[in-house]
């Protein structure tokens, strides 16, 4: 039968990843007859992917830099989800990835929960996702969804990986710039469920996962379903001690001793989150003390209060009363750090021969999963700011007061439904193999989120200077106003009645659908033959076709959430043609240093109906020198057309402080050009602060300006394969520009190119700027209009080095795999004449990276040991004063910084006769704990900095896996 047939194996599986010696190499055996030799060559096409117990299909010798992760590690390690087997890769390793820890308190691509690769740290939108060599279309919520979301399959459902670590937009289109990520699900027509869970020493963060597969193979095709259910239980922040209290961690510059203020409640270093309290405008706070400790009363150490009700104190204002800050809260302990999630999920596929010549496909996955996040926020009346300490019943005095609540009312639950269904055909025409493919992908997602309503909030301020309340209603939201009681020790707690909560809270629900179609089509065989071989052919055509339409919640909508942003609706559509073509040549055979000398290169023309037309191309040559030594090259270029929401992306606001203004005090500026534009501005040299409130600032898509990203990626590498084929090594260089990159402008970014501009009077960012007129002495900037352009350059380059080793000895068969990436630049640019940015170093960044698994295989156990290390990293640079500053005046030094950091697992396997699978083990075997840093000068929860995904969240844990095969 065609489809059961080696050839169609090998045919399909070449094409599946792409990788162009693969493909053209399955092309050139396709009319292969039945006969001994021919069989012979069949199976050598086949080796190319098929996994054999001492075949190597690591990526070593292949022709372009390849890397090949078996889904066992998953198993191995005691990982979870895709996106952790993923970052076992060193092309994700050496920069920070979006994992579901960063959606909370940080609003992400892909909405809460989402999680992606970035290939190199260039973006998840500029590492192409295949699912069998397919587009697996973009999944989460809110206007910026635009990658595959790694929770929508099950790392049950995956065979292995393929990770191509150089651009390939000419093979695959647009997003190829960093590589291309193809998961191999698995095949077979095997039975069987599956149990697993992982548990920490310390309570948080369980997994427990339920899988069965199914599939059966009979005289004209095969089938294969996979049902998986998979719970992450989530990570409170006070499960962990490293998370709980945020410390200063401030060093005496001269002796190094802690300078910490100690609070005297505890008797330890004061933790310093942000709390609530009644913030002084000449300094400290006023505080209630909830725990009777006896602190001296506000109007016994501040002048300007001569009554208050009992048990409030003064704090915060010196180094002495630094430590009387209440900064740990109950409700920042329950915030979410890893969230709740509990996603299920159903993959099938299947083949069928409809002729010996003609075969037909299909697959289908559905997954669901939903994300729960817990969180708390301040809130205060910020829209009329200090108020007359004399309008607080029960006090007097002549300061003004902020009064600062905090509330854990900020929770959110995200649900996402993701479809894709592939349907194709498959046969031969003569010697040339074709396949033809229809894929539908539907996310719908849905985003609840709770609120501050805005226009209760406006009514709650004013009615403290006066405004009317009872028997009034909110405009918008039609509310009866509730008089709320902003300066008791309740309030400022979080402890709120049920009509003020009623009045003051509310939950947003949005909706997000993303559609992409893709209809593609290829034909390959060989053209004719040369004195080194037969020169093989693709020629191919694509359709695509993606639609987004992101509705935020009502009060989003309408900029009725106080303190949040708002949002309108995200919708649009983009269509894509392409045609393409790839031919191997092989130049020379069997000569003196010269194995093989093969080149290969492709082309492919692109037209996108939201920007226009472009071409890509790539060429690539192996030369198999001999003895096991190779060397490859490539140079290809690639682009990626901007993402719907980089296009369509309705008007964001936020607010920016005057501050970002240039022109606020611009007679003192150290700049000539701000001092020379502000002043043709006509603003005047009085204008020396910002006095009017804060300025709105938005953020747009760039429909009808964005152009393609384009790249050049270059690539040399030498591999060698030991003649006995125990020891295989690859070196690969890889240097990556893209060009005219999209970027989001920030409002900031707006204001600092139009007054720093050499043509001021026709600089198009000034457009962007709208002023006020200079009433009551307020020149301050109304609104900033920031969005999507194509600006920026951004630059990568680095060496990847891999090590193999295997062989057979009297105790078992041992196997030991290094990967380590050295990573020279990682530089970003944002305008041509913008200071370039260097990332490689900084936290989250490391230079050095890398990971060796070490195998062990006898009889019917094996063992396993991993090992993933990174280099130390440092944000000192990034301040004039390296780790030098100030508190309350006394020099000190702060921590902006992380050691080499490694992290080991093992486990132990065993087979028990022909059904049951047994895996234990302990990762994080050594409970390596995060480092820790300031939050003076570092994004910290706790002490442990944000932005480095490299960091072990959980600690020390055990798993466990069994499998039962039926």
């Amino acid at each position: 039968m065609f489809t059961n047939s080696k050839l169609s194996k090998a045919v399909r599986l070449a094409f599946a990843f792409g990788a162009a010696s693969s493909m053209l190499a399955a092309g050139a055996v396709s009319a292969q007859t039945e006969t001994e030799e021919e069989e012979a060559k069949t199976e050598k096409t086949e080796r190319i992917q098929v996994v054999g117990s001492r075949i190597r299909t690591d990526g070593i010798d292949s022709a372009t830099p390849l890397e090949i992760i078996s889904a066992d590690i998953a198993k191995d390690q005691g990982l979870n989800t895709l996106g952790e087997l993923l970052r076992t890769s060193t092309v994700a390793a050496g920069s920070d990835q979006l994992i579901s820890a960063y959606s909370v308190g940080f609003v992400t691509n892909g909405g809460a929960g989402a999680e992606s690769i970035s290939m190199r740290g260039l973006g998840a939108n500029r590492t192409l996702v295949l699912l069998n060599g397919r587009r697996a279309g973009p999944a989460g919520t809110r206007g910026t969804v635009s990658a595959f979301d790694m929770n929508a399959l099950p790392v049950s459902a995956i065979d292995r990986v393929e990770i191509l670590k150089d651009g390939a937009s000419s093979l695959y289109g647009s997003d190829a710039v960093a590589g291309v990520i193809n998961i191999i699900t698995k095949k077979g027509d095997d039975a069987s469920i599956n149990v697993s869970g992982s548990k920490p020493f310390e309570a948080g963060g369980e997994t427990y996962r339920i899988n069965g597969t199914y599939g059966n193979t009979f005289d004209r095709g095969s089938w294969r379903v996979v049902a998986d259910y998979n719970v992450n239980t989530g990570l409170k922040r006070g499960d962990r001690e490293f998370f709980d209290c945020q410390e200063r961690l401030l060093f005496d510059a001269t002796t190094g001793e802690r300078v910490d203020p100690i609070d005297p409640r505890t008797g330890n270093y004061h933790c310093t989150d942000s709390g609530p309290g009644l913030f002084n405008l000449n300094g400290g706070r006023f505080q209630y003390d909830y725990t009777n400790f006896g602190f001296p009363g506000v109007s016994e150490t501040n002048t300007t209060v001569t009554q208050h009700p009992d048990g409030w104190y003064w704090a915060g204002h010196n180094a002495d009363t630094d430590g009387w800050l209440d900064g740990l809260h109950p409700f920042r302990l329950k915030q979410t750090m890893i969230p709740e999630s509990a996603v299920s999920s159903v993959f099938f596929q299947g083949d069928y021969d409809l002729t010996d010549d003609i075969s037909v496909y299909g697959e289908f996955l559905h997954s669901r999963r939903k994300t729960e996040i817990d969180s708390a926020r301040q809130f205060w009346t910020a829209d009329i700011g200090y108020v007359p300490i004399g309008l607080a019943p029960g006090w007097e005095g002549t300061t003004r007061v902020l009064p600062v609540a905090l509330t854990d009312h900020y929770s959110s639950e995200t649900t996402i439904d993701y479809t894709r269904a592939v349907i194709g055909a498959e046969g031969m025409i003569g010697d040339w193999f074709w396949d033809a493919s229809f894929q539908r992908t539907h996310n719908s997602g849905q985003y609840e989120q709770d609120i501050i309503i805005r226009d209760s909030m406006l009514m709650a301020q004013n009615a403290i200077l006066g405004g009317p309340c009872a028997g009034e209603q909110t405009p918008l939201t039609g509310r009866d106003c509730v008089q709320v009681n902003w300066f008791t020790p309740e309030h400022i707690n979080g402890q709120f009645s049920d009509e003020v909560r009623g009045f003051l809270f509310g939950r947003d629900i949005g909706k997000t659908i993303y559609k992409q179609d893709t209809v593609d089509a290829y034909i390959t065989g060989d053209l004719f033959e040369l004195p080194a071989g037969m020169v093989g052919a693709v020629v191919g055509a694509a359709y695509q076709s993606d639609m987004i339409n992101d509705t935020p919640g009502v009060e989003t909508r309408r900029g009725n959430s106080w303190g949040l942003s708002s949002a309108g609706i995200t919708a649009g559509s983009a269509n894509t043609k392409a045609v393409y073509a790839e031919t191997k040549v092989p130049l020379l055979r069997d000569l003196p240093l010269v194995e093989s000398l093969d080149l290969t290169a492709s082309g492919r023309w692109t037209d996108v109906n939201t920007y226009g037309s472009d071409t890509t191309y790539k060429v690539a040559a192996s030369w198999v020198i001999g003895h096991g030594f190779q060397l490859r090259a490539s140079r290809g270029t690639s682009f990626r057309a901007p993402a719907l929401f980089e296009l369509y992306l309705d008007n964001q606001t936020g607010f920016l402080g005057q501050t970002s203004d240039p022109c606020v005090n611009w007679i003192e500026s150290t700049n000539p050009r701000i001092r020379e534009n502000c002043a043709a501005a006509g603003i005047p040299e009085t204008y020396i602060a910002g006095v009017g409130g804060s300025m709105t600032s938005v953020t747009g898509g760039g429909a009808g300006v964005l152009e393609a990203e384009t790249s050049v990626s270059k690539g040399i590498g030498l591999t060698f394969v030991s003649p006995e084929n125990t020891f295989g090594a690859s070196v690969d260089y890889y240097d990556v520009t893209i060009s005219d990159q999209v970027s989001s402008v920030s409002g900031a970014a707006v204001l600092s190119q139009c007054y720093t501009s050499e043509n001021f009077a026709n600089e198009p960012f000034c457009n962007q700027i709208d002023r006020r007129d200079g009433t009551d002495g307020d020149w301050g900037v109304d609104e900033v209009r920031g969005g999507y352009l194509n600006t920026s350059e951004q630059k990568v380059r680095g060496v990847d080095f891999k090590f193999t080793y295997q062989d057979t000895f009297s105790f078992g068969d041992l196997r030991m795999v290094l990967n380590h990436t050295n990573q020279i630049e990682r530089s970003f640019q944002q305008f041509s004449d913008s200071d370039r940015l260097f990332y490689i170093k900084r936290v989250g960044n490391p230079k050095h990276v890398g990971t060796l698994s070490t195998t062990l295989t006898r009889d019917d156990w094996q063992f396993n040991w991993n090992i993933s290390y990174f280099s130390k990293t440092s944000n000192y640079h990034l301040y004039a004063n390296e780790n030098r500053t100030t508190y309350r005046g006394t020099p000190v030094t702060f921590l902006a910084e992380t050691p080499t950091y490694i992290l080991h697992a093992a486990s132990v396997s065993y087979t028990y006769g022909d059904h049951i699978d047994l895996t234990v083990g302990v990762a994080n075997l050594f409970d390596k704990q995060p480092p820790v840093a300031s939050p003076a000068a570092s994004n910290v929860v706790g002490n442990v900095p944000l932005f480095a995904s490299q960091l072990d969240y959980l600690g020390r844990r055990a798993f466990v896996n069994m499998t039962y095969t039926f």
